[in-house]
């Protein structure tokens, strides 16, 4: 049952200094999965926001960037890279990180409830990035093509304009969907490693790894589909009152005449960038977890 102990947390270990911390390889693993899957997926990503925001259909969306040129089909890759590339470097990181602490601190504990309580304080930290996204809805939304030529730009102006609070649109429907999204991922993940058959080839252990990461953040992805169309229109506005989350979804469900098939418009996009996001995600994360391993015990040796 040696392939399964390597996929699980390492053992605990004695207190590093936190700079320290940041070496270990679930941070570093969590950072090269989603340089990697964000990469990729930007372009799908893009045709699901234009359905989410003005709540088009598939073929539309495809054809407004069409229209608007390859030029602008990478626009907005900045944000989404530096927080993805954080965000789940912390999200990785952090929830094993916290769970050894609580293992640690509370080892009477039931374990699924350390590990919830870590996936939770992971998630929440991850809100931190909110700006990130902030910026990522305004550089893709094509109101704004003429406002920000880029991403730094839009930074400097939204500061400038507007102050550092403006960065923070949206940040609560962020905590709603971070952590209830982060506790069902770890305890499916954890659950499917746990039962995975052993593999004697890599290329099936990357197959599973793909195939569980993706079934998982399909599910996901789409059940918290809800609160990513407000969170989008929260942060879609510049200047101005804040909009709280339950009066902008009220009227997000009024302009589509209360109906739950035009608020879950953009769901097929959705479901298919998620299923190949997260298979992409989990498979780079548990390849780049095993070569770090690897290299450790050849170091060791």
């Amino acid at each position: 049952m040696s392939t399964q102990t390597s996929r699980l947390a390492p053992p605990n270990r004695e207190r590093e200094p936190f700079l320290d911390q940041w070496k270990r390889p679930e941070f570093v693993c969590g950072w090269g999965a989603a340089f990697v899957n964000i990469s990729v997926t930007f372009p799908i990503n893009k045709v699901m926001f234009r359905q989410q925001l003005y709540g088009v259909r598939t073929l539309k969306a495809i054809g407004q960037l069409r229209k608007e040129g390859l030029s602008h089909i990478y626009r907005g890759l900045m944000p989404p890279l530096l927080q993805k590339t954080t965000s789940m470097s912390l999200m990785f990181g952090l929830y094993y990180e916290f769970e050894r602490d609580l293992n640690s601190l509370f080892p009477q504990v039931w374990t699924p409830v350390n590990k919830s309580v870590a996936a939770m304080s992971a998630g929440t930290v991850e809100a931190i990035l909110t700006p990130f996204e902030r910026i990522q809805v305004l550089m893709q939304d094509r109101n704004y093509h003429k406002h920000y030529s880029n991403t730094l730009h839009a930074f400097r102006e939204i500061r400038t304009n507007y102050g550092i609070k403006e960065f923070y649109r949206g940040q609560t429907a962020i905590l709603m969907r971070n952590g209830p999204s982060n506790v069902l991922f770890f305890l499916g993940r954890d659950y499917l490693q746990e039962i995975y058959p052993p593999m004697e080839m890599q290329y099936e252990k990357v197959l599973l790894d793909f195939i569980s990461g993706a079934c998982l953040g399909a599910f996901l992805s789409s059940l918290f589909y809800p609160v990513n169309v407000v969170k989008v229109r929260m942060q879609s506005t510049v200047g101005g009152d804040f909009l709280k989350f339950w009066p902008t979804f009220k009227v997000i469900m009024e302009e589509r005449n209360y109906s739950i098939k035009k608020l879950f418009r953009g769901l097929p996009v959705n479901y298919s960038r998620a299923f190949i996001s997260w298979g992409i995600v989990n498979a780079t994360y548990e390849f780049l977890l095993k070569q770090f391993n690897s290299s450790e015990n050849i170091d060791s040796s």
